[in-house]
C-alpha cells in the first residue's frame, strides 16, 4: 500500500515485528503449501511456488518450515485453502483491498466485516475499490545493495516499469505477469530481495492526518492480525511529522 514502508518502519519501532514472528511465518507457510498444491512442487517449475519461498527467505524463515509448508500440499489431511479478495472503505473515505486464503468462507468474511466496522470503516462489494488500483508486480531491496543510478540500470534492463528509491529502500514495479522474470534478473545481480509479490498500487492517494491517521492504522492492524488475512493494500499517505507522531 502506499506508505507501507514507512508503516512497516513503525511495526519494527513499536517492537511489533517480533512479537507477530510466528503470525507471519504461518502466513508465509500458508501460501507456500497453496502454491506448491496449485502448481508443482518444485520451485523452478512453479514460479507462484518460487516467489513464496523467497518471500520466506527473506524474513528468515528457517529452512525446515519451508520443506514441511512444501511437503503439506501433498498431505490428504491438508485444509483446502480458498483465495477470496475483499474490498472496503476506511476512515477519510480511503480504500482498501484485502487478500485472503481461507478454509472456511464465512467465517473469515464475518471476521473481516467485523474489524472494518469497529474501526471506522466499511466492507463494500467486490469492484468496489479494486478499479482504483492496479496489479502489478512489486519487489523491493534495502538501499544498501546500490545506488539510485544502479538499482534504476538494472531494473529497466530487467524489464521493469519503475523504481521509487529513498534512504532506506529501492521498489521496483513491474508487470504482473514479469514478477518473477524481473525478481530473478535483479536476484542474479544484487542477491535474495526482502520482498517480490504481486502487489496492489493505488493509482491515487489520499492524504490522511489526525485522529483519522491513527484509526486507519488500527484498522489496517487489526486487518493483518486476522489469521486468515495473507495481504492488505490501502490507497493512503500519511506525511512524515504524522508518521513521527504516530510512532511516539
Amino acid at each position: 500500500m502506499a506508505g507501507h514502508s514507512k508503516w512497516a518502519n513503525i511495526q519494527h519501532r513499536k517492537g511489533r515485528q517480533d512479537a507477530r514472528r510466528s503470525k507471519m511465518f504461518s502466513k508465509l507457510s500458508k501460501e507456500i503449501t497453496v502454491a506448491a498444491k496449485m502448481g508443482a512442487p518444485d520451485p523452478d517449475f512453479n514460479p507462484r511456488l518460487r516467489l513464496a519461498i523467497q518471500a520466506a527467505k527473506a524474513q528468515s524463515m528457517p529452512k525446515d518450515n519451508i520443506d514441511r509448508a512444501i511437503k503439506k500440499s501433498t498431505s490428504a489431511d491438508e485444509a483446502n485453502f480458498e483465495e477470496v479478495r475483499y474490498e472496503g472503505f476506511g476512515p477519510a473515505g480511503v480504500g482498501v483491498i484485502v487478500e485472503a486464503l481461507t478454509d472456511n468462507r464465512n467465517r473469515a468474511a464475518s471476521e473481516v466485516r467485523t474489524v472494518f466496522s469497529k474501526n471506522g470503516g466499511n466492507l463494500g462489494e467486490t469492484g468496489s475499490v479494486s478499479f482504483m488500483f492496479d496489479l502489478v508486480g512489486y519487489i523491493e531491496y534495502p538501499a544498501s545493495v546500490g545506488t539510485e543510478d544502479e538499482m534504476l540500470e538494472a531494473a529497466i534492463e530487467a524489464g521493469a516499469d519503475d523504481v521509487q528509491s529513498s534512504a532506506e529502500s529501492h521498489e521496483i514495479y513491474c508487470a504482473f505477469d514479469a514478477l518473477a522474470e524481473v525478481a530473478s534478473a535483479l536476484e542474479a545481480k544484487f542477491g535474495e530481495a526482502q520482498s517480490a509479490k504481486p502487489f496492489w498500487r493505488p493509482q491515487n492517494t489520499i492524504d490522511v492526518e489526525g485522529d483519522k491517521a491513527a484509526t486507519l492504522m488500527k484498522l489496517i492492524d487489526a486487518l493483518e492480525d486476522c489469521d486468515d488475512v495473507q495481504n492488505v493494500y490501502a490507497n493512503f499517505e500519511i506525511s512524515d511529522e504524522e508518521m513521527a507522531r504516530l510512532a511516539d
